[in-house]
């Protein structure tokens, strides 16, 4: 028999034959963007020892520093004396192993048992976290482990952080004792039926489908298509065509978006459909300009760039919360000059007051604001004239001034390399072919831009580092408005060379 962690168990629950790859074939995984997904949870768990080690004498039982032996030895020790809390104790039996989150001491009822809470990144309760909890519970019963109580600890989205590292509050606890206890004999299915497949030769025959992203975005997913007959028009190029929808079709046969029946598309997939079979770009130019028609001079072309802590770092500030922390402003004037400003701020202090001030004045006081998905900018300076009211009245313009080219470019363009995608990203390449993400370096996407901005505040970063992070962040922003740019030249009927 194996010895499955019970993350394994949850791969199985997602897919049997997940399980037997993460098992005999682990090289085979694509873990890309794994990186930050770790390290949220670290910042989450290290702030979590802190919250319930109200005593400052819990006990943290470093995998990557002991290794899982010496985890094992510890926790056994230490969950027999029941005298202070433990952080990351491990249990092993019954074929399984698991590391508990955190482990509080009970001895209320006169003996000793254990209050078992495992501490996730999320702002809810997800159902595969019920089924995480019982697997957990189960193994600890299995070892022999009292349990009190279980609790699932989440992240509180309307806490506010106060400042000076007090976290108190960040977590909500939801009670799982019952259903978690209640589910013993299923828990005990899944690891029976789990070992099965772990200990057969082969990997079980499962095609893919909707649930190798259901949960979780499976990191087998490329190897298991690898392969498998590839459609020339493959479904995923239908836009909101959900993914049960396209494993209905791939279910009957249907995996080219030319043989979905047209009642079965809504108008705009119908369109899709029919500019990727033709090959030809669809534009409804005279529309567009009209949509554009009377807007006015100068022209204002902003884009954001935000952050979002899931341990907010910054006094009055929310887990998850939408931090700008740069944009890119160009101006295009009448006659067609055009002047670019910007605002970043890496020093690591809260940078919304700077960033509200120097926006309200770098944007003037008339012309429309151009913006690609209006309600992201929008939703932004809402917040920041809340927190700022000083700022309010200007940004509130500002907003009055907003003019989205989103639904413009929806409405009235469209293009065989889009693949189904109106992200500025998937647009602009095909209206203007000549200015390309690709030839940025480093930071080239909004996630990157995330990613880079909380590198630079990282104490070990160095000033050279930062530098670079400055000049990738600055040439990406400005990218995205030079483009938008562009883009309103094209639907204006403007730019040379108009694409069609």
């Amino acid at each position: 028999m194996k010895t499955l962690s019970k993350s394994k168990i949850i791969a199985f629950r997602q897919c049997p034959k997940r399980l037997w790859l993460e098992v005999h074939r682990p090289e085979l995984r694509d873990d890309s963007g794994a990186e930050l997904v770790f390290a949220i949870g670290n910042e989450v768990g290290d702030i979590a020892r802190e919250v319930y080690d109200t005593d400052g004498d819990g006990v943290f039982l470093d995998l990557d520093e002991l290794g899982f032996s010496e985890v094992f030895a510890r926790s056994e020790t230490l969950l027999k004396d029941g005298t202070v809390p433990i952080f990351e104790a491990g249990f092993r039996a019954g074929g399984g192993l698991a590391l508990a989150d955190v482990m509080l001491p009970d001895t209320s009822d006169g003996s000793l048992k254990w209050r078992m809470i495992e501490v996730k990144s999320s702002t809810s309760v997800k159902n595969y976290h019920r089924d995480d909890v019982a697997v957990q519970t189960w193994i600890a019963g299995k070892a022999g482990v009292e349990i009190s109580s279980v609790a699932l600890a989440h992240i509180d989205n309307s806490f506010v952080y106060p400042g000076g590292g007090n976290y108190q509050g960040l977590f909500h606890e939801a009670d799982l004792t019952e259903e978690a206890l209640g589910r013993q004999a299923e828990a005990a299915e899944w690891m029976a039926a789990a070992q099965q497949i772990a200990a057969c030769d082969t990997a079980p025959a499962i095609e893919t489908g909707a649930h190798c992203s259901t949960p979780f975005d499976c990191p087998f997913i490329a190897h298991c298509e690898k392969g498998k007959k590839k459609a020339r028009f493959p479904l995923s190029s239908l836009p909101r065509f959900s993914a049960l929808k396209r494993e209905s079709f791939e279910a009957q046969g249907i995996i080219d978006l030319r043989d979905v029946p047209d009642e079965a598309l809504n108008a705009t997939q119908q369109r899709v459909k029919e500019v990727t079979v033709s090959g030809e770009p669809w534009f409804d130019s005279k529309g567009a300009a009209a949509d554009l028609q009377g807007d006015g001079f100068p022209a204002w072309f902003l884009d954001f760039e935000t952050v979002n802590f899931a341990i907010p770092i910054w006094s009055g500030t929310r887990p998850y919360e939408q931090l700008p922390f740069q944009y890119s402003l160009h101006q295009v004037g009448e006659s067609g000059e055009m002047t670019h400003k910007a605002f970043l701020d890496l020093s690591g202090k809260d940078p919304r007051e700077a960033f509200a001030e120097s926006l309200v004045k770098d944007c003037g006081g008339s012309g429309p604001v151009y913006v690609y998905n209006a309600s992201f900018e929008r939703g932004v300076m809402q917040k920041i004239a809340e927190r700022f009211p000083q700022y309010a009245s200007g940004l509130e313009k500002i907003i009055r001034r907003l003019v989205d080219l989103l639904p413009i470019a929806g409405k009235r363009y469209y293009h065989p390399d889009q693949h189904g995608s109106w992200s500025i990203k998937a647009v602009l390449p095909c209206v203007v072919p000549d200015l390309s993400y690709g030839d940025l370096e480093g930071v080239a996407d909004g996630g990157m831009a995330s990613a880079a901005f909380r590198e630079a505040l990282a104490d070990q970063t160095t000033e050279a580092r930062k530098q670079e992070i400055e000049r990738e962040l600055l040439d990406y922003c400005r990218l995205d408005t030079l483009a938008m740019v562009r883009m309103w030249e094209v639907f204006r009927g403007t730019a040379p060379g108009t694409a069609s």
